[in-house]
């Protein structure tokens, strides 16, 4: 059953294909994606909403459109989803908001909501974020969200080495 969640400016409902076109302006983006090892291409954005339809089947949960409720407007996206790091599957809120969207508390609010669904809903004891060490804007996020610095580990994107910064947050 596709999940619907809604917070007093937001609703976030499941990716389709119809999205590409908005979820690029984000992921295609080169000011965006600066924390990247580079922007999407046309494919690329395919291929990252085809990854979030095969995640709702297989975990019920993934990264979800962010819709404004007051104009219905596409503003990014928003979720849970599978992350390996050093070894172990961990359940990791991601988010990428549209840039003329962003410090206006969304990308907190999606975040957040998505932390309450996680424990709330699919009954999870612990949800991490991670992000690179560049990124102070999605640290900020983190630990607005009640997120705690857990510690920096490397992830390999491609052929690339990222320093990352693990945040995490158990249930209370």
């Amino acid at each position: 059953m596709p999940h619907r969640i809604e917070t007093d400016r937001l609703f976030l409902r499941e990716l389709t294909l119809a999205d590409e076109r908005q979820l690029s302006m984000v992921l295609s983006d080169p000011d965006s994606m600066r924390y990247y090892p580079h922007p999407f291409s046309e494919d690329e954005v395919r291929a990252w909403i085809r990854w979030n339809i095969d995640n709702y089947r297989t975990y019920s949960f993934g990264l979800w459109a962010v819709i404004l409720r007051s104009t219905n407007e596409f503003i990014g996206d928003c979720g849970i989803t599978m992350q390996e790091i050093d070894g172990a599957q961990v359940p990791e809120i991601g988010y990428h908001i549209i840039k003329d969207f962003t410090k206006k508390g969304y990308a907190t609010e999606a975040a957040g909501a998505c932390k309450v669904f996680a424990f709330e809903t699919l009954g999870m004891e612990r949800i991490c974020s991670y992000t690179t060490v560049d990124n102070v804007p999605s640290q900020r996020v983190a630990r607005k969200i009640g997120m705690e610095f857990v510690r920096t580990f490397t992830k390999r994107i491609g052929n690339t080495d990222i320093e990352e910064m693990l945040f995490c947050a158990t249930r209370d």
